[in-house]
């Protein structure tokens, strides 16, 4: 009787299979793209499966579907493989130690630092006035390549600070202010605008919260100077709140 013949390589194949598997799980899980990937990885299996028991006519119509389900991965995660990208291909990753960093974003556990009630509150003052800001919260993909463009800053988050930022006639009022564990790092940065069509109604503001959430998973908190609305801007879409509470509960569960 024949046995599989099963070496170590084999071994270290289906181990590597089964991490990246498992990665790209925790990536996708509480979003809609999971059911699409569930899909995908069973009828890829089941292709395998058809192919070792030469069932040819089933195995030729599954590898067409494999075929296709490649391109529509690429589609349908084309956020997630663009940040990756950006990630290796930012000017920042200069040690292994950084370049592990960089690679957090797979977890889904992040539990950042911050002082959420603060900046709510300022943005709600900010608000009532008709004061433009935007606040970007940097998550696990650095935003290094875009503060090099502003006005470096090392300041605990507090109130009067932040009201004071984008007070109109303060020289640090235009641009986004970046916000990292709990510290003001940037002030004045010039984000990039979005590619989307989007309506006539965003303004430069809008569209540059929408930009940098396009590209990394930061968290942007915009101010219109027109309405005085807030918006919570990620993964290149936004919420519009009116009330304060909902505000920091949807916050804080994206940093924790």
């Amino acid at each position: 009787m024949d046995f599989i013949e099963f070496t170590f390589l084999d071994f270290l194949d289906i181990t590597l299979v089964g991490v990246l598997l498992y990665y790209v799980y925790k990536l996708l899980k509480g979003t809609v793209a999971i059911n699409i990937f569930i899909g995908i990885t069973i009828v890829f299996l089941i292709y395998k499966i058809t192919q070792a028991l030469k069932m040819e006519m089933l195995s030729s119509i599954l590898e067409v579907l494999v075929g296709g389900g490649a391109i529509a991965m690429l589609i349908i995660f084309h956020p997630e493989l663009r940040k990756f990208l950006l990630m290796l291909g930012s000017a920042n990753i200069g040690s292994r130690r950084g370049f592990i960093k960089q690679l957090k974003f797979l977890k889904t556990e992040i539990n950042i630092e911050v002082d959420v009630e603060s900046i709510v509150l300022a943005c709600s003052k900010m608000s009532k006035s008709r004061t433009g800001a935007l606040l970007v919260i940097e998550r696990h993909n650095s935003l290094d390549f875009v503060k090099e463009k502003g006005d470096f800053m090392n300041a605990e988050i507090n109130v009067p600070l932040l009201e004071s930022i984008f007070y109109k006639n303060s020289p640090l009022h235009d641009g986004a202010t970046i916000i990292k564990e709990n510290f003001i790092v940037a002030t004045r940065v010039v984000l990039p605008l979005s590619d989307k069509n989007l309506p006539s109604r965003f303004g430069l503001r809008h569209r540059a919260a929408i930009g940098i959430t396009e590209r990394t998973d930061c968290i942007c908190i915009a101010v219109s100077e027109e309405t005085g609305k807030i918006s919570l801007i990620k993964d290149g879409e936004f919420e519009l709140f009116t009330d304060q509470m909902d505000l920091v509960e949807k916050l804080k569960s994206y940093l924790a």
